[in-house]
């Protein structure tokens, strides 16, 4: 039996709602619901009546067996991570990752797990999945959200695109840009091996309508190595728009543009990780993103 489905079948009884289940376990409301008539299909009977939600006989007679289950699978769970708990998690960082949350979830985790090590790593734009895949971190605040069968991924931020241009350029004197204004601009180059989702996310590429962008001579995998070439002159970047909280550059700006579609950084972990240290980091972490996300203006007012 699905232990993600008794938890689905538990919050409903719990909640008596599918909607609020669904938010109390940060899934969507079609996963719950996915979930309750798989259940129900393998046990061959209905466990809630719809209108209004409430438990059949069945359901209630299953509430105490799944509760036991539960508690049995969170009991094998934390003594598993006993065992393991000097097991350094390591969480991969690009740029500034998710703004202030990266350095929030950071604290909130050592704070309620001081018994497990983190080790923070700098992560440059062609790490976008492979030190993942690779094993070189457990977590990474990254983005855009990798597409990729390998990787889950929680969003945590959704936020305005900006770019970043030479001071000296008449394009940093405007309040906002339009895309139409900064196709035609030379962005600094990413080497080829860059996954070519942060290059199109990096370059517009949805706006290009298939063609590439111009090119500056300076390359550039950091922040700060595109602040660097900006500064100089020699061609522009982009970003989101917690960026220019975190990185002041002189001779660079950073200008917003308006009509681009919004985009997210994510927290991205390994499909199927078993981990106890990964999951509970990840569970924070979507916790502190829905409590802090609108403080700190990483997401739609």
């Amino acid at each position: 039996m699905d232990l993600r489905r008794l938890a689905s079948f538990l919050a409903v009884a719990e909640e008596g709602h599918f909607g609020r289940a669904a938010e109390r376990l940060y899934r969507s409301p079609a996963s719950v619901t996915a979930h309750i008539k798989q259940l129900e299909r393998e046990l061959g009977t209905r466990l809630f009546d719809r209108a209004p939600v409430r438990l059949t006989p069945a359901g209630e007679r299953l509430v105490r067996h799944a509760r036991s289950l539960l508690a049995a699978a969170d009991a094998a769970i934390a003594d598993v991570a006993d065992v393991g708990a000097a097991t350094t998690l390591r969480v991969g960082i690009m740029g500034h990752g998710s703004a202030e949350l990266t350095p929030a979830t950071v604290r909130a985790f050592q704070r309620a797990h001081p018994e497990i090590p983190v080790e923070l790593v700098a992560l440059d734009f062609t790490e976008h999945v492979s030190a993942l895949v690779q094993h070189r971190v457990d977590a990474a605040f990254v983005r855009p959200a990798p597409d990729d069968d390998r990787i889950t991924v929680e969003v945590l931020t959704t936020e305005r695109r900006i770019v970043v241009v030479p001071a000296s350029w008449e394009l940093a004197d405007a309040p906002a840009v339009r895309l139409a204004d900064i196709l035609e601009l030379p962005y600094i180059r990413v080497p080829e091996h860059t996954p070519r989702q942060f290059t199109d996310y990096l370059y517009f590429a949805g706006a290009r309508g298939g063609l590439s962008p111009r090119r500056s001579r300076d390359h550039g995998v950091t922040p700060h190595e595109v602040l660097a070439a900006a500064a100089a002159g020699h061609g522009a970047g982009s970003a989101l728009e917690s960026f220019q909280r975190y990185y002041s550059w002189p001779g660079t700006v950073c200008v917003p543009v308006l009509d681009a579609p919004w985009e997210h950084s994510v927290l991205a972990t390994r499909a199927g990780d078993r981990n106890p240290a990964v999951r509970m980091f990840r569970s924070l972490a979507t916790r502190l993103a829905r409590e802090l996300g609108p403080q700190f203006r990483l997401a739609p007012a």
